[in-house]
């Protein structure tokens, strides 16, 4: 199951450079996470300082 960004996401771009298949972008508010591309590794949720990525 591909990992979701909540909306407690303060766009600190942690998550972004830690993402080995670059599924993460910035969005209109806040980051996202293309679930078509997730490999569900958890790289991004270990570095989220607000806890905001999940698995879905």
């Amino acid at each position: 199951m591909a990992y979701v960004i909540s909306d407690a996401c303060v766009s600190c771009g942690a998550c972004e450079p830690q993402c080995p298949v670059g599924a993460i972008s910035q969005g209109d508010t806040q980051y996202e996470i293309n679930a078509d591309s997730c490999i569900s590794c958890g790289a991004c949720a270990g570095v989220c300082p607000t806890g905001a990525i999940s698995e879905e």
